[in-house]
This record gives structure tokens, C-alpha cells and sequence, in this order.
């Protein structure tokens, strides 16, 4: 179960810095951010696939968006000066809320 885990949070950082990339690339017009993109999002899929075999798709995927939210949330504010309003936080908030939900109290994620 730790070699999916780890597995995911690869997968996670590897989808962040391909989005981190996606937004350098502007639209595909450079092209060093863009190879970054595509290389970035090909490793975080083929990790994902690895995580998968340790959990169900459902909990991969909940901790995949949940935690790529926040963490691309703070990469744009951090990197690309992007502010959140109040409201954004916290359904942020809540999208973390829910992933700390699933992992503690669900069964599912024991599988």
C-alpha cells in the first residue's frame, strides 16, 4: 500500500509540473514548456498506473484531484501571481476536507 502511495504523490507532482508547464507553454507557442508538458503529463499517468495497482481507481483519483487542486492552486499563486478570492478558498478548503475524509474514515481507501 506505501508503493502506491508514493506512487500517486509522484503522479501528483507530475501532473502539477505539467500544468505548471501547460501555462508557461502559452497556448503551445514555446516550445521547451510544452516537450515539459507532455513529458510531465505521460510520467504522472504512467505513475498513476502504477498507484492503481494498490488502490481502487476511485480513491486514486479523489487524492489525484483533490491534492492537483490545492497544489496548483499554490504553484499559480506562487509562480504566476494568480490570487484566489474567498469563495475559491474555501471550496478548496472543502476539496481538501474531502480527501482527508476519504483517506481517515473510508473503508475503500483500506483496500
Amino acid at each position: 500500500m506505501l508503493s502506491a502511495y508514493l506512487s500517486l504523490l509522484a503522479a501528483i507532482a507530475l501532473e502539477v509540473a505539467g500544468t505548471s508547464a501547460l501555462q508557461a507553454s502559452r497556448q503551445f507557442t514555446r516550445p521547451w514548456p510544452t516537450a515539459l508538458m507532455v513529458l510531465c503529463f505521460v510520467a504522472a499517468f504512467y505513475c498513476l498506473s502504477l498507484a492503481l495497482r494498490g488502490m481502487p481507481v476511485a480513491i486514486a483519483y479523489a487524492i489525484w484531484s483533490g491534492l492537483g487542486i490545492v497544489l496548483i492552486s499554490l504553484v499559480g499563486l506562487v509562480a504566476f501571481g494568480q490570487k484566489l478570492d474567498l469563495p475559491a478558498m474555501v471550496g478548496i478548503g472543502f476539496i481538501l476536507a474531502g480527501v482527508v475524509i476519504v483517506n481517515v474514515f473510508s473503508e475503500t481507501a483500506k483496500h
